[in-house]
């Protein structure tokens, strides 16, 4: 482990922040900056840093969404940045069917490694090959195979966790209280995730993808928008087909509706339910492709590749650095024709702008809201994602103030009573605890929107492994205080007491 010197300090720095947003010489920037090479490290800085006083901030891949892994909005609050670049480890063990990979590691090198030791087995998470597996699964993480499997976080098994106490816990030791809440429920608020133990799930020799881009002016694209949120949930969970409203080549003024798929099996089986649900779109034989499973992970980052080779996948490019603003929503009933067409004008407006539609159904419908903090289930239709992105940071205001006008545009098509949100789409206009140590009450604005009635239980368990807030951000669960007969709110779910000493001392770990 090294603590950055100032020579380091600035590319570490530099590039950690993917947003230009938070580039500013204005924003809070850590006192120091840890890489830990080991454990024993981050033990070490976690007591090392409540000792003096410090908070904690902890970085993966560095694509949070509000920069909130690498900056703090409370300038008289001092804190460490605890960068886990170099804990990349991935260990593969496919006669077991599962696999150990180190908080720091990248989802390409998670798929790369997979690859390598077998064909037919997978992990269901994201696309953009350069974002960490720590925050990645601890929020959520879907991508291709959710329809198929679910969340990446439905999917670990086991965790090595640092708590506030400096201790290192695995599922046995943290207790299952604990390990319900960093599987969704966003494991910065509960400690420094070290590494997760996952279950790789089957994939056939060859699985089909497929793109159709449809011109947005034309009304035949917003018909088969409309037409896709009756039948994309309802689809065989093996056939995963998401919409991209954008750009057509990203950077050109044509708007498209890009409709992308994933099907496990093969072409003439993908275009029997294609004809059966979906003729609209006019699938045709040649529109498809027959590839393995890498392949297809391939074939779905390569706008973040340099090249279409596995090997592309361990040296994949950072998200491009620009200024960039997203939100989320979550679909319950089918939004009508004319909001569509209303919606499409909006995005026709801003060339610089993207909605993604990621459909739900098949095992997401299947798993209870409960089963883990991520509660957006049975019922939902899809999620959305807007972005808007810009190169000159005089125009911030604009276009931050476009993104907000279409969200609030939105708000009579999508969930209420919560309006949802997620996670791994962070949203600090959702709202933002106070400063220091936060009330419940506060976080519940926007926590429930995250979380639904997971909320509470979150906070709960952020209470007998955190109760001074150690680990805490602008968006981070507080500790709620359990009164008598509040474990009977989260249906019979009882909280293992921590049994755990802590340790007498952490040994062959001087900071140096």
């Amino acid at each position: 482990m090294y603590w950055a010197a100032p020579a380091l300090y600035s590319s570490l720095l530099e590039s950690s922040i993917k947003n230009l947003r938070f580039a500013s010489p204005s924003s809070s920037k850590p006192r120091f900056i840890v890489v830990p090479t080991n454990e024993s490290h981050i033990q070490a800085s976690v007591i090392c840093c409540r000792s003096h006083r410090l908070s904690i901030r902890t970085q993966s891949g560095g694509h949070d969404y509000e920069g909130l892994s690498f900056r703090s909005e409370d300038d008289e609050e001092p804190f460490v940045l605890v960068d886990l670049a170099n804990l990349r480890s991935v260990s593969v063990d496919v006669q077991d069917n599962v696999a150990w990979v180190q908080a720091g590691a990248t989802l390409g090198e998670l798929y790369y490694w997979i690859a390598k030791k077998s064909s037919t087995h997978a992990f269901p998470a994201g696309l953009c090959p350069s974002v960490g597996v720590g925050g990645h699964f601890s929020g959520g993480g879907f991508g291709t195979l959710l329809r198929k499997y679910g969340l990446s976080a439905d999917n670990i098994l086991d965790a090595k966790l640092v708590d506030a106490d400096g201790r290192l816990l695995d599922r046995e030791s943290m207790g299952e209280d604990l390990f319900w809440a960093i599987r969704g429920g966003g494991g910065a608020s509960f400690g420094v995730i070290v590494s997760w133990k996952i279950r790789l799930v089957p994939v056939p020799q060859r699985v089909t993808v497929f793109t159709i881009c449809k011109n947005l002016e034309q009304g035949a694209a917003v018909e088969l928008i409309n037409k896709w949120q009756y039948i994309a949930h309802k689809l065989p969970e093996d056939l995963y087909l998401k919409i991209d409203i954008r750009p057509l080549d990203w950077v050109g003024k044509e708007k498209a509706a890009v409709f992308l798929s994933l099907f496990l099996g093969k072409c003439g089986e993908l275009l029997q339910y294609m004809g059966d649900s979906f003729p609209e779109l006019g699938l045709k034989r040649e529109d498809c492709r027959e590839m393995s499973w890498i392949e297809s992970v391939i074939y779905f980052a390569s706008f973040y590749l340099s090249g279409d080779t596995m090997e592309a996948l361990l040296h994949s490019r950072s998200q491009p650095k620009e200024f960039y603003k997203g939100k989320s929503d979550y679909v319950k009933e089918p939004i009508p024709l004319s909001g569509w067409e209303g919606i499409c004008q909006r995005l026709l407006e801003r060339e610089n702008s993207t909605m993604v539609l990621t459909p739900h159904g098949g095992r997401m419908g299947e798993i209870s809201e409960r089963e883990i903090p991520y509660p957006h289930r049975e019922g939902t239709l899809y999620n959305i994602h807007y972005a808007v992105w810009w190169d000159d940071g005089g125009a911030s205001e604009n276009n931050l103030g476009w993104i907000r006008r279409l969200h609030r545009h939105m708000t009579p098509y999508v969930s209420k009573h919560p309006r949802a949100a997620y996670l791994n789409y962070r949203d600090l206009d959702l709202g933002r605890n106070e400063k220091g140590n936060t009330s419940y009450a506060t976080a519940e604005v926007w926590g429930r929107k995250y979380f639904k009635d997971n909320f509470k239980r979150l906070a709960i368990v952020k209470a007998k492994v955190d109760p001074e807030n150690f680990f805490r951000n602008e968006q981070s669960i507080p500790p709620f205080h359990a009164k008598k007969g509040d474990e009977g709110w989260f249906q019979g779910v009882r909280f293992r007491p921590q049994t755990i000493n802590k340790p007498h001392a952490l040994i062959n770990n001087k900071l140096t």
